[in-house]
């Protein structure tokens, strides 16, 4: 008889194991992913040509994170290569579309989150580094700092062998036509995404021009870990857009995750209170991911650009709601 309790015991243990791991595997295999191009006021009147260019760089920069993301790629690389894309696109103010400053040059900001352990770099007032996101991982993955900014980060990309590009290689009309009437445009232009890969790890990254007409030497939101970046495997992923002060100020990202964690928010819940009571209103928005593939779209801005895709089939770009 002991035998037979014995044996039973054991069908039911394994029963239940394997019910477990498959319901683990069927978990596992969610992903998504988010990008945005950056908030603002985008009118609804923009040339139909314009906006098919700002739509049709959304999803390819789409494509490549799903892709990542679908053939069991992680969070971390979807996300630093969807901002590489954007960042390489004269449409966004980041990399090549960058903003001016006061005197009339370029100086970029970028950082990148792992979800999995709270690794994290940054780079600030770079002004020759091709691809700032790219230089932002390596000062992650490869120092014992989070941050490194200007001469400094360009040494060390140096060392690292990432591409260095003349400052006016980030020239272009249209960015120097918004500085020379910047009084009469409000530029808020940042790029970024999140994303849960298969695994069930969350990342996020951001990187932009700044504001236009900046001082030299302005650093905003998005090299800063907890202000415009955030991610942790036990809540969310979070990417910012707007105006960089308020978002230092507000600890944006990562209060979005303390009130998940804290108070039992939802990511929705959370993002939305932030947004609406801390961020004032046309000034900025964010995208976010949560660790059951939860997502979310906020702003309080007449538009932002944006971008989303999932296992199950889900792939949209907007501008507008």
């Amino acid at each position: 008889m002991k035998s037979i309790l014995l044996l039973l015991s054991t069908f039911f243990i394994f029963i239940s194991e394997s019910l477990s791991q498959s319901n683990t595997s069927q978990q596992a295999q969610k992903f998504v992913i988010v990008l945005h191009g950056g908030v603002g006021t985008i009118s609804k009147s923009m040339p139909d040509s314009l906006k098919a260019q700002y739509l049709n760089s959304m999803a390819e920069a789409l494509t490549i994170g799903k892709k990542i993301l679908q053939q069991g790629g992680t969070s971390l690389d979807a996300v630093e290569k969807v901002v590489r894309y954007l960042e390489d696109d004269p449409m966004f103010n980041a990399g090549k579309g960058a903003v001016y400053t006061a005197d009339g040059s370029h100086e970029l900001d970028a950082s990148i989150m792992d979800g999995r352990n709270l690794s994290c770099g940054a780079v600030a007032s770079v002004r020759n580094i091709k691809n700032p996101i790219s230089l932002a991982r390596l000062v992650m993955e490869k120092t014992s700092h989070v941050l490194l900014v200007g001469d400094g980060a360009e040494s060390f990309g140096k060392k690292m062998n990432v591409e260095f590009v003349p400052n006016n290689y980030f020239d272009t009309p249209r960015r120097y036509e918004q500085w020379l009437n910047f009084n009469k445009q409000e530029i808020k232009g940042t790029v970024g995404c999140v994303a849960l890969d298969i695994y069930g790890n969350l990342a996020a990254a951001t990187s932009t021009g700044g504001m236009v007409n900046k001082m030299p030497g302005r650093v905003g939101d998005s090299p800063i870990i907890g202000a415009g970046t955030y991610a942790d495997n036990q809540t969310c992923a979070v990417s910012c857009s707007g105006k960089g002060e308020l978002f230092i100020k507000h600890s944006v990202a990562y209060s979005i995750a303390a009130l998940m964690k804290y108070k039992n928010y939802s990511l929705k819940e959370a993002a939305n209170e932030i947004i609406r009571e801390k961020i004032t209103q046309g000034d900025g928005g964010l995208i976010a991911v949560d660790k059951d593939g939860n997502y979310i779209i906020t702003y309080n801005t007449s538009g932002m650009f944006r971008g989303a895709a999932n296992s199950s089939g889900l792939f949209e770009i907007k501008i507008w709601e």
